[in-house]
């Protein structure tokens, strides 16, 4: 089920995520350079060729066939600051995805993107359509499965989040692609399982 995929990681360096809610007073940006490590070393046993990692906030940078080794080294050039735009990245990815697959460069069984956030969107609007367009271009809902994993406990990002999971199909979407996962809960499942649950959820 894991192999055979390309996976891509977009993670929110906007300035919400220098803010140090962690239990040992941790902001999220470093709460989130241990845990997307450890996602980026489980994705690249079913990637090899390496994964795609965006960083994001107003603006956006993607690196293309990055390897675990690599991630420590983006962590280090970046720092958190700006307003945060989900949408344009996001767009992004998904472009890049159908663009590689017109050029049947894609992996058979499709591509999961896994998007590390705190939630704190100020274009909600503009993901949900982004989403319900993407689900109208598949052929079937395994092919992109985008799994929203949550930094911090902002409740309003929560409910986002939560609506991305499970309220898109009533407003449109061909099909359920989203799955939505807390930091927290990421730490404590084994990182195969929450690939799994970004694919089945």
């Amino acid at each position: 089920m894991l192999e055979n995929r390309d996976y891509t990681l977009i993670i929110d360096k906007s300035a919400s995520m220098s803010t140090p809610d962690k239990k040992n007073g941790k902001s999220r940006w470093l709460a989130l350079q241990e845990s997307t490590f450890a996602l980026a070393t489980k994705c690249e046993e079913f990637d090899p060729d390496g994964i795609t990692i965006y960083l994001f906030a107003k603006e956006f940078q993607r690196y293309d066939h990055v390897t675990s080794a690599k991630v420590k080294q983006i962590f280090t050039e970046n720092i958190p600051g700006d307003t945060t735009n989900l949408a344009g990245v996001l767009q992004d990815a998904i472009n890049n995805y159908f663009q590689r697959k017109a050029n049947s460069q894609t992996k058979p069984a499709g591509e999961v993107i896994l998007v590390v956030t705190d939630g704190t969107q100020g274009d909600r609007q503009a993901v949900y359509e982004i989403i319900i367009n993407a689900t109208q271009r598949l052929e079937n809902p395994q092919e992109l499965r985008i799994s929203l994993i949550q930094v911090g406990a902002d409740t309003k990002a929560t409910k986002f989040l939560n609506a991305l999971d499970v309220g898109l199909q009533s407003v449109g979407a061909k099909f359920d692609i989203c799955d939505t996962i807390t930091l927290e809960e990421l730490e404590e499942m084994s990182l195969t399982d929450v690939l799994i649950k970004a694919i089945t959820d």
